[in-house]
């Protein structure tokens, strides 16, 4: 099939790259020039593992392109894929003016009959919008399906490649069809393609995601219990997570969820609901507990030092909201560094991918209250104490002699609960965690 991709971020490029690696012929479509000209030297913009060796071998086959040229795109193609940025307003609500953009674009130059795809996260009512404005423009037959990506950063192509389900919202069976065969490749093992209207695939996506972040939520509040009352929420999380009904993925505690997607989609149902004069209590309350739960590793830096934290320095190694991406969108690590560099102390960060994102987010306060380090160790010389705030893999079985060496206070502030309390002890490291006992 002959395919079009507007919108080269991280669902877009996944998605087209995917596409193309069956066979397909892909062309990725996007307004940033810059942008495109890295894609066609081989650079790319975003860290995914395997994603980059899968461009390579797919430009290489000439399967799959990139263009800001969206007029001979939408000629050319089938199938036209929207997935353009969906921003949240100050309300929570979803900016959709650049899928409108693109609607726009759509309407201009359609040639033919063609299957237009919101597979941007939109809201409920999306489609029946992008409807209307490509017919504004044009006469030409179309129909505007729905396809909402689950994507989990750090494992897209895994995740693309073999999905647990494809959800396709349609009112057209011809558009079903061609999307049935789009995916074909996708779910031999028998992974179910499920058709239904289109705003119940809308809203699928909404409730996916709203739906893990109250686990997520859930588990903190548990979390925050069990220290109070002295219990463990190691093993609480395994006495539950063995509960078929309930699982053990996403009842991880740690300081908060972040990320693309979750705040996004919690606050843009909740505006939703409110548009409709509908409340949602429930969701409210996982965004207050993810609110507050962005400052529990804090409150425990703040109490150890006796509130006494100007011209204290800090490492901090993890910034991404989670490992295996650079995504420091709505990262508690950002919550935190701005708390502490409120109170006048420093913050020596290091993350495998994150710091060029780092420098991005806090500007000219790189090399003043936060500096960057390419070496885990070297943001320990001088510091005061450890925080981890993402559970990368590498920084789970560290030096503890050398860590323990280089802080001048032994003291490691764990956000993810990557260490055993008791090893702690054993190191006589002052040990501060999520939902267990402290080592101190």
């Amino acid at each position: 099939m002959k395919i079009a991709v507007v919108g080269t971020g991280y669902v877009g490029l996944v998605a087209g790259t995917c596409f193309s690696d069956t066979g397909n012929e892909v062309i990725c479509v996007d307004n940033d020039q810059r942008k495109i000209d890295r894609l066609n030297k081989g650079e790319i913009p975003i860290y995914e593992p395997g994603l980059e060796e899968m461009i390579k071998r797919n430009t290489l086959q000439e399967r799959l392109s990139f263009s800001t040229d969206i007029a001979t795109a939408v000629k050319n193609s089938e199938i036209i894929f929207i997935a353009v940025g969906t921003p949240p307003d100050e309300d929570g609500s979803a900016d959709l003016k650049y899928v409108l953009q693109v609607a726009q674009s759509i309407g201009k130059h359609i040639n033919g009959f063609k299957v237009i795809v919101d597979k941007s996260t939109v809201p409920i009512g999306t489609a029946d919008l992008v409807t209307k404005e490509i017919a504004r423009h044009s006469d030409e037959s179309f129909a505007v399906v729905s396809n909402p990506e689950f994507l989990k950063e750090g494992a897209a192509i895994s995740d693309f490649m073999r999905p647990d389900r494809v959800v396709i919202g349609s009112n057209n069976e011809r558009a079903s069809e061609i999307m049935r065969n789009l995916y074909a490749p996708f779910v031999r093992t028998g992974k179910p393609i499920i058709v239904m209207d289109i705003r119940s695939a809308e809203l699928t996506k909404y409730a996916a995601n709203s739906l893990l972040a109250t686990k997520i939520s859930f588990m903190n509040e548990i979390a925050n219990l069990c220290e109070v009352v002295g219990a463990n929420v190691d093993m609480v999380r395994k006495g539950i997570g063995s509960d078929a009904r309930i699982g053990p993925y996403f009842i991880f505690p740690g300081t908060g969820y972040g990320g693309s997607c979750f705040p996004k989609d919690v606050k843009a149902i909740i505006k939703t609901a409110a548009d409709n004069n509908a409340k949602l209590q429930i969701l409210e309350a996982v965004e207050s507990v993810n609110k507050k739960q962005k400052t529990i590793l804090y409150k425990k830096i703040e109490s150890y030092f006796k509130g006494d934290l100007k011209g204290k320095t800090f490492a901090m190694w993890g910034l991404a909201f989670k490992p295996k991406t650079d995504d420091m969108r709505e990262a508690p690590a950002i919550d935190l560094i701005n708390a502490l560099a409120a109170t006048g102390a420093k913050i020596q960060g290091h993350d495998p991918e994150a710091n060029d994102e780092a420098r991005r987010i806090f500007g000219d306060r790189v090399g003043k209250e936060i500096t960057l380090f390419n070496k885990r160790y070297d943001a320990l010389n001088n510091a005061d104490a450890l925080i981890i705030m993402t559970e990368w893999n590498e920084f789970r079985e560290p030096d503890f002699y050398l860590v323990k060496d280089m802080l001048k206070s032994a003291a490691i502030f764990d956000g993810r609960n990557i260490y055993n309390p008791e090893r702690m002890q054993k190191f006589e490291i002052d040990y501060f965690s999520i939902g267990r006992s402290s080592t101190n």
